[in-house]
């Protein structure tokens, strides 16, 4: 038997994730339909799959598949998204929104004009450094401006967690890297268990921050909300920036700052839809 599935495409920064509505629409295997749906020849083509879904506690509850069918912890573009896609479509009328994840509840503020959510800030919590341990021969600490070798090249890398891994090194011209090159050797590197996703930054002249993104079990997406988050905290640490930073990607800008009186990081940025559609799968 075949149904009919209704989607939305959607993307934050050129980070464009397949959205559903899980309500009406339940997904069986939904790590066989993020692998199948994204691919971009055969598929809808996105960087994976998003399932919005009832909460028992918090407004919404969202689950995230990267393309590869791999679960994520948290996304903070399909974050922003979800607020556009709730408020437009009418499953809510709040302008805050709460949203569960898998790495905690978010909460989300709507920007709106005329009925249209133009931007979402998303709090996304605290960063930390302990949730992320690296092992140096033997012995697990921290990762704060640490060697690590790639390729027979050594680099100065920082490890955040903004609910999921990251991995973030600071280069003086980000042209330079080989980023299908070395992103998937950093994310599957020995130091990590879980595997890494991987931001390579330079700080400009005026002040904002470059930044090129490898995710975990997607590749290199147009941009990605956790990691301009993380590349903001690990600048601040490294004393490269302020607590406020313009992180630049190649989808578009997101504004990052690192509230020091709560130490929650809060973004903030565009959401936009691409195109509604349907799909037929067999029951």
């Amino acid at each position: 038997m075949v149904k009919v599935i209704k989607f939305t495409k959607m993307h934050g920064a050129g980070n464009d994730y397949i959205y559903v509505d899980n309500t009406k629409y339940p997904i069986a295997n939904p790590e066989e339909k993020s692998i199948t749906w994204s691919k971009p020849h055969t598929g809808i083509g996105s960087d994976g799959l998003v399932l919005i879904d009832k909460s028992k506690i918090a407004d919404f509850s969202m689950r995230i598949f990267n393309a590869d069918g791999s679960e994520a912890m948290m996304c903070g573009n399909a974050s922003r998204c979800i607020g556009k896609y709730l408020y437009e479509y009418g499953l809510t009328a709040k302008r805050e929104i709460s949203l569960e994840t898998l790495s905690g509840i978010k909460l989300l503020k709507l920007s709106i004009k005329e009925n249209t959510v133009e931007a979402v800030t998303v709090d996304m919590g605290e960063p930390s450094m302990e949730l992320i341990e690296y092992r140096e021969g033997g012995i697990k600490e921290e990762m704060i401006a640490q060697p690590i070798k790639v390729n027979g090249k050594e680099y100065k890398a920082t490890a955040i967690s903004m609910g999921n891994p990251h991995l973030v090194i600071f280069v003086e011209d980000i042209t330079t890297v080989d980023l299908p090159i070395i992103g998937p050797v950093l994310e599957n590197h020995s130091y990590f268990k879980d595997r890494i996703n991987v931001e390579f930054a330079e700080i400009l002249t005026n002040g904002d921050i470059r930044m090129r993104v490898w995710e975990r079990g997607s590749g290199i997406t147009q941009a990605c909300g956790t990691g301009a988050c993380a590349t903001a905290v690990a600048a601040f640490i490294n004393k490269k920036s302020g607590r406020t930073s313009n992180v630049v990607m190649d989808g578009g800008a997101l504004t990052i700052e690192w509230d020091e009186k709560s130490n929650h990081v809060f973004m903030t940025g565009p959401a936009a839809k691409v195109f509604d559609g349907e799909i037929e799968v067999e029951d």
